[in-house]
């Protein structure tokens, strides 16, 4: 009996997974349901203001008084709806049968204005647009000039118009000191560019700076690396040995612009009909254009100033002086003894005094005589400090890697700058004058 009950067991156990697979093989099959399409939580409603709009006209459409005037004094708690400019985008959200829910106004590319209703009230908050961090690997040559390579460069086909001239922008920033964009670069000149942006969901940029770069003139090649040596924000650039690219003045005082009259002690006034001296370089540039300090230093004159017109006068360190003139205005806060820095704006380009159109006549006087400024010889700015050194070598190593992974336009490596040596320094045309001998500058 006892070897009986042995041996059926096992069969039992065998019959009851024989039942459950026969019971699993014999499952109906539910077929396919149907799809269902769901209704959206809220659907959109895009309104651009257009002349003589405001939101105030949009909301009136889709609300009562009472809650208009609800939902715009929630908006006036981040900003001013007078304020609003044609053009700006307003997005109306409904849910249910045409019930606002809320309402978006971008005040600019970066920042909204959301307003949504609660249970009892209206409340708003500003929505920052989000960015992602990507860097750019561009590189080219030049054919007729910077702006138009990079403008027209394969690299940067899906980049937005006036991001490229951003980009055009921030480069010549980086090379200020040592190459005038305007003047010197020739066809064959060569660029490679590692540049770290924020991008936009609409690819569009925030912001960005060069982490490294190459600029090839004439031969010779000029490099700058991105540096923070106080871990503040505010870095600079450095050459490859840790030099600054910076020096004590800036080339140029505009961004980017074409000379129209050179430094001259022969020219014939082009007003005056009279051989008169031009002791500085005329810039091209349209009215309004931000005119910047080109060095550290305490402004000794605002105001009219004889053949320039509006004009301000800088005293720097070492017995520089310098001179800005023809502006139609000057910027807030340049006052007789206020100090500015490199870069400051101090007025905008105009064609005040004696002047054939809106362009900036800049000079720079040493120990109270005139020098030229496009060949003044001035001293670099300082080193890595030391105290960082080692964190500068271990930064360099991968900002001078991620350049080489761009390609170079040419397969020829160009020796590296001999600071020494004159930049290229092709003719240009001119144009007009100031009139002030250098004794006649206020004095501090």
């Amino acid at each position: 009996m006892t070897s009986a009950r042995t041996s059926a067991a096992p069969l039992h156990g065998l019959l009851a997974v024989g039942a459950v697979l026969a019971s699993a093989c014999s499952t109906p099959d539910a077929g396919v349901l149907e799809k269902i399409y769901a209704e959206p939580a809220e659907h959109r409603e895009v309104r651009i203001l257009g002349p003589g709009e405001t939101l105030g006209g949009i909301l009136e459409e889709n609300l009562d008084r009472g809650e208009q005037q609800a939902v715009l004094l929630a908006f006036q708690e981040r900003a001013s709806p007078r304020r609003l400019k044609v053009d700006s985008e307003v997005v109306l959200r409904f849910v249910g049968e045409g019930t606002l829910r809320g309402v978006d106004v971008v005040l600019n590319p970066d920042e909204t204005v959301r307003i949504t209703r609660g249970p009892y009230a209206w409340s708003s908050t500003v929505v920052e647009t989000p960015t992602r961090i990507d860097t750019l690997l561009v590189s080219g040559s030049i054919e007729q000039s910077l702006w138009a390579s990079l403008v027209e460069n394969d690299d940067l086909l899906d980049m937005p118009y006036n991001d490229k001239g951003i980009l055009v922008d921030e480069l010549d920033k980086v090379f200020q000191w040592q190459l005038d964009f305007s003047r010197q670069i020739q066809p064959g000149d060569e660029f490679r560019v590692a540049f770290e942006r924020q991008v936009r969901p609409d690819g569009s940029m925030r912001g960005g700076h060069v982490v490294a770069a190459e600029f090839v003139n004439v031969g010779k090649a000029y490099r700058a690396i991105w540096f923070d040596p106080n871990g503040d924000g505010e870095g600079s650039y450095y050459d490859e040995d840790g030099n600054s690219v910076r020096r004590s003045f800036l080339l140029k005082p505009l961004t980017f612009r074409r000379i129209s009259s050179r430094y001259n002690p022969g020219r014939r006034h082009p007003i005056l009909n009279t051989i008169r001296a031009h002791r500085g370089v005329d810039y091209a540039a349209d009215a309004g254009t931000p005119i910047m300090a080109t060095a550290d230093g305490v402004v000794q004159h605002r105001g009219a100033l004889g053949g320039l017109g509006n004009a301000v006068v800088i005293a720097h360190a070492n017995g520089f002086t310098t001179r800005y003139g023809h502006m139609s205005r000057f910027a807030a806060g340049v006052r007789v003894g206020s100090r500015v820095s490199q870069g400051d704006v101090v007025g905008y380009v105009g064609m005040t005094g004696l002047a054939t159109g809106p362009h900036l006549h800049y000079e720079m006087i040493r120990n109270g005589r005139h020098v030229d400024p496009l060949a003044v010889d001035l001293p670099n700015g300082d080193p890595v400090p030391g105290e960082v050194m080692d964190r500068w070598t271990a930064e360099l190593t991968p900002r001078m890697a991620l350049l080489e992974l761009v390609p170079s336009p040419s397969a020829d490596r160009i020796a590296d700058v001999d600071e020494n040596d004159p930049p290229a320094d092709p003719g240009e045309r001119m144009a007009d004058e100031s009139g002030v001998p250098p004794s006649e500058a206020p004095q501090r």
